[in-house]
């Protein structure tokens, strides 16, 4: 069975399953304002890859991931644009599977939708202030998280260390600076629902829980999202299960930051870079492949020539595909190569060594004709959800001039040139990889 880093335990731990043959997994899904970006597509491939890897060995997963469709941000957005915020989560949500069938990550199982889910939030809501564990303020209601013996654990931080450090809140009524709102009550002309407390909608944090154990029971087996996410959202779902005597996720698993420029990737860094931009100008397989030569908690510098290096990667992938495409097809895969790649994989998803391997394999095809090596390598890419492409379009006549003319300019460091006959190329379907030999180009 795989390892995997567990954010409570602090180590590398087996994935235990609740269910013989059966893994339950809840990732945190977007917030529909606005369109998504490199750190939404990093976690969804990142948990895309788990799910594709845990299947391939055989094992029936069930993966759950949710849509916020009501936030402060949501109505943010609607208020500055004078549009109703229905409109804006409808829009953001299209945008948001636009992205993700571009990247391609496979649907989830279910993809719960917050507002359908706000009785019931209600609900816990309510059973919380009944055991004494959330109280009510003339602003809504709030969590007494210090309650919670070990609050802090997935921030690995004691419950000193977070007070010392929480925000300074709007509420002077709360009783602590780490409890956190269960229940907004509503401002004028916001969305509203009803509750035992006044017209108001739920917080974000008690979203989650509801949704994650209405959909996969107590116990479920994973609950995954960016680092950013432990602390204090993930924190603070946990916290409302333990307070009701309720078991929550058996494994927590977070993946790491994506880096523009060496920095973390930030609104507040003005380096927030949107996904659709990328899947626009380069090959989408390309961040896919990016993601998976990262380690998973590790950082990832996402930058022209870190996309550039994976498409000139993908272009030799692609033409080893063409080349043994139908001699794989029906090979037995090296049965060796086969075990090495179970075992980089169970080790805490060590996908770096995975592609190592993978690049080995198409290698030693390519030198020496071995279609056992060439089948291994397809069913690795398969595995981790990489699509090879066994065969290519013709590339006209003026898709190879403006190709050419890019070269020159290129040669010339025209950049400026160089960059607008990129544009001409993309505009016309192509992808354009930068490679040793000149521009590559690829029908999409």
């Amino acid at each position: 069975m795989i390892r995997l880093f567990d954010t409570a335990a602090g180590e590398v731990r087996e994935l235990a399953l609740r269910e013989p043959g059966k893994v339950s997994m809840y990732v945190c899904g977007p917030t529909v304002y606005g369109p998504p970006h490199l750190g939404h597509g990093r976690f969804s491939l990142v948990f895309d890859v788990l799910r594709r890897y845990l299947e391939w060995t055989g094992l029936e997963v069930t993966y759950v991931s949710n849509i916020t469709d009501i936030d402060d941000n949501i109505l943010k957005r609607a208020e500055a644009e004078s549009r109703p915020w229905t409109e804006i989560t409808e829009r953001c949500e299209a945008v948001w599977w636009q992205a993700m069938d571009a990247i391609g990550v496979k649907r989830p199982t279910s993809d719960p939708h917050a507002t359908a889910y706000v009785e019931k939030m209600v609900g816990l809501v309510d059973r919380l202030v009944e055991v004494g564990m959330a109280y009510e303020t003339s602003d809504g209601v709030y969590f007494q998280s210090e309650r919670i013996e070990d609050y802090g654990l997935l921030a690995r931080q004691s419950i000193d260390s977070l007070r010392a450090g929480a925000r300074v809140e709007t509420s002077e009524e709360k009783l602590s600076p780490v409890d956190f709102a269960l229940w907004k009550k509503a401002k004028p002309d916001e969305p509203a629902w009803p509750s035992p407390w006044g017209d108001g909608r739920p917080g974000w944090h008690t979203e989650c829980v509801v949704m994650s154990l209405e959909l996969l029971g107590e116990g479920f087996d994973l609950h995954g999202g960016g680092q950013d996410l432990a602390f204090p959202h993930h924190e603070n779902e946990r916290a409302q299960a333990v307070a009701l005597g309720q078991q929550f996720a058996g494994h927590w698993v977070h993946n790491g930051f994506v880096e523009v420029g060496g920095e973390k990737m930030s609104k507040s860094l003005g380096n927030f870079t949107n996904l659709l931009d990328l899947i626009e100008e380069h090959d989408p397989r390309a961040y896919r492949l990016l993601v998976l030569r990262s380690h998973y908690r590790a950082p990832i510098e996402v930058s022209k020539e870190t996309i550039a290096d994976a498409e000139a990667n993908l272009e030799r992938l692609d033409r080893f595909a063409e080349q043994f495409g139908s001699a794989a097809a029906t090979a037995e895969p090296d049965a060796a190569a086969i075990e090495r790649f179970r075992a980089v994989m169970d080790d805490d998803l060590g996908t770096p060594a995975a592609m190592a391997l993978l690049a080995d394999l198409v290698r030693t095809a390519n030198a020496s004709g071995d279609v056992a090596a060439a089948a291994a390598a397809f069913e690795i890419a398969g595995a981790v959800g990489l699509e090879l492409r066994t065969e290519s379009e013709a590339i006209d006549d003026d898709a190879l001039a403006l190709a050419a003319r890019r070269d020159e300019a290129r040669a010339e460091k025209d950049w400026a040139r160089a960059d607008a006959l990129r544009d001409e190329l993309v505009a016309l379907g192509y992808e354009v990889a930068d490679t040793a030999e000149g521009t590559q180009l690829r029908r999409r």
